[in-house]
């Protein structure tokens, strides 16, 4: 038996190399999706369910929920936000950055271990355009953070375009998804979500206390898709 330097040293071999994008089989979980009325939340919404996953738009009002996913099909269930909560494997938080905490306080509960999804951000509007804001905990992400110690809260799908997603006539969505969080499993499991859409690639881009740069990113968009009449997204090369 032929025996290799590795073994006659003694030390082990060395494991192969993890293929990062080598993501996790996400099909069997449920998102839901909390402001899934509004035009992100509906578009992300119908993407997902497009790809096949089991979507459950929450909103405060049932019988708009209700309404929303009557209109978009594809299997989509609408519920009140505490029912699309405790109904969800992982739960993307698309509300208006001035209703973001309250929403959040009022779903402590039924949040307990989810996987929590935070793609809102923080913006300001005046004369000259869109400008950041910037929360007290640093971010939006990081408020939902401290707003539910017992969840394991990520960021991610803050620079997609309501209007592309929500346009039936596109197949691919041609953008890269930032996704930042504390721990490797549950941002592998967003990259997964995010790849489930065609034309789209989650990338893993830090902590969470790096999401007030991604979320502050969509004002220079905003201002990208003013000058040149397009729905701009972001591509991250060389990875």
């Amino acid at each position: 038996m032929t025996t290799t330097a590795a073994d006659s040293s003694g030390t082990a071999p060395k494991a192969p190399a993890k293929d990062l994008w080598d993501l996790p089989d996400v099909s069997d979980l449920v998102v839901g999706v909390l402001g899934g009325t509004g035009d992100q939340g509906r578009g992300l919404a119908y993407r997902l369910a497009r790809a096949g996953q089991k979507v459950i738009i929450g909103s405060r009002a049932v019988e708009r929920a209700e309404a929303a996913a009557g209109e978009l099909g594809l299997g989509i269930e609408g519920a009140d936000n505490a029912e699309c909560a405790r109904r969800s494997d992982v739960v993307i938080v698309a509300v208006p950055w001035d209703g973001h905490a309250q929403t959040l306080e009022t779903l402590q509960k039924e949040l307990v271990g989810k996987l929590v999804v935070d793609c809102v951000n923080p913006l300001g509007f005046d004369k000259k355009g869109a400008y950041a804001l910037k929360p007290e905990e640093g971010s939006a992400a990081e408020q939902a953070a401290a707003l539910l110690p017992d969840s394991r809260v990520t960021a991610a799908f803050h620079h997609l375009s309501a209007v592309l997603l929500q346009d039936e006539s596109i197949e691919e969505i041609d953008t890269d998804v930032m996704v930042l969080g504390e721990a490797r499993a549950d941002t592998d499991i967003v990259q997964a979500l995010a790849a489930r859409i065609p034309g789209m690639r989650g990338v893993f881009a830090g902590r969470l206390r790096g999401a007030h740069q991604v979320e502050s990113l969509v004002a220079n968009l905003i201002s990208v898709n003013r000058r040149y009449k397009a729905h701009a997204g972001l591509r991250v090369t060389d990875v």
